[in-house]
């Protein structure tokens, strides 16, 4: 790629766009202005982005099977995770309640010597791979559509966007743009620490992979940087909350603009860290969630995908990533699985 290109991104000094390092109170309230998708579809919507997923896009999305290659985007779930108690964020701890030695046993209280195995795992909703829902950030006290925050979220859950008012709506025509295959440099295809991909590189990328990587309405966008695949050689290090490759806050009006129904990537936090400004935290979840209604997906695991979506040269699929239907929750853990 370019150095042209290349030079915008990474960890420049100057902020793309003319945005004010100083300021992220004033362009988190511009970038909110201008993308608002408040009332859009109703005053009373609970979907956000997720209503540009008709059933039309899900019928041409299914035909894009066409091998019946299978890929899980999840990472494990297990006590050997990323987390380090960051807001009370543990790893999932997995406890097993009856096991074969209580079968051979004949400890379990069953008759004609049938046995069995039951577990149960504690865990944070998002300590893992995972959507963020929309009762999961805030802007000045406000939620998606405009809501006060403390009519949606109580200490009961959120009773208005919970995740499983969405259940059902995470299918559709995924798009794979491996920026970190087409514009990085290390062995693999990764973005280094702080990173920032701005919507040149996503253009880039996709001129870059062919016709198959257009992003349009209803879509689910899916951004490769590589962040994940150095953890599988070197370890988690500061995966979880560290500095990271991601999406520039200058990616916001590009999100909008092609209406795309969720954005994942295979990072903590989407978006650049440290983030573009002199003291920030997650500005750009702080426009998308609230103003744009947008689902944000976490902690995917992205480098079998990416591998074969660059052999064969097709970077499009039918994506099914529904969440736990968990009553009120904000987030929700699940298991990504892309068909090609």
């Amino acid at each position: 790629m370019t150095t042209a290109v290349q030079a915008h991104g990474g960890v420049a000094d100057d902020l793309p766009r003319g945005l004010d390092r100083a300021d992220p109170e004033g362009a988190i309230a511009a970038a909110a202005a201008r993308c608002s998708n408040w009332g859009r579809w109703g005053e009373h919507d609970v979907k956000g982005s997720l209503n540009l997923v008709t059933d039309e896009h899900r019928r041409r999305a299914a035909a894009l099977v066409r091998r019946g290659a299978s890929f899980s985007l999840a990472q494990r779930f297990d006590m050997d995770g990323p987390q380090k108690g960051w807001r009370r964020r543990t790893n999932p701890v997995h406890t097993m309640l009856d096991t074969g030695i209580e079968a051979e046993l004949g400890d379990q209280g069953l008759p004609h010597g049938i046995g069995g195995a039951d577990d149960v795992v504690a865990m944070p909703l998002q300590c893992s791979t995972q959507w963020d829902g929309l009762g999961h950030i805030f802007d000045h006290g406000r939620a998606w559509n405009g809501r006060r925050a403390s009519e949606v979220v109580t200490s009961a859950g959120d009773s208005v966007t919970g995740m499983e008012t969405v259940a059902a709506d995470f299918a559709g025509r995924g798009v794979l743009l491996d920026v970190g295959r087409h514009l990085g440099t290390a062995a693999g295809g990764e973005l280094p620490d702080g990173f920032a991909i701005l919507p040149e590189h996503l253009d880039a990328t996709i001129a870059a992979q062919g016709s198959t990587s257009q992003v349009g309405p209803g879509d689910f966008l899916v951004v490769r940087t590589g962040h994940y695949g150095r953890t599988r050689r070197e370890g988690w290090g500061a995966y979880a909350g560290g500095p990271a490759p991601g999406l520039s806050f200058t990616t916001i009006d590009w999100l909008r603009e092609h209406d795309v129904a969720a954005v994942a990537t295979d990072t903590w936090g989407v978006e650049v860290r440290p983030n573009e400004f002199e003291d920030a935290f997650q500005p750009f979840h702080q426009v998308v969630i609230p103003h744009l209604g947008l689902f944000l997906g976490e902690m995917w695991a992205l480098e079998e995908l990416g591998a074969d979506c660059s052999d064969d040269a097709i970077y499009e699929f039918l994506l099914v990533a529904p969440p736990l239907p968990i009553t009120g929750a904000v987030g929700s853990p699940l298991n990504p699985v892309a068909l090609k």
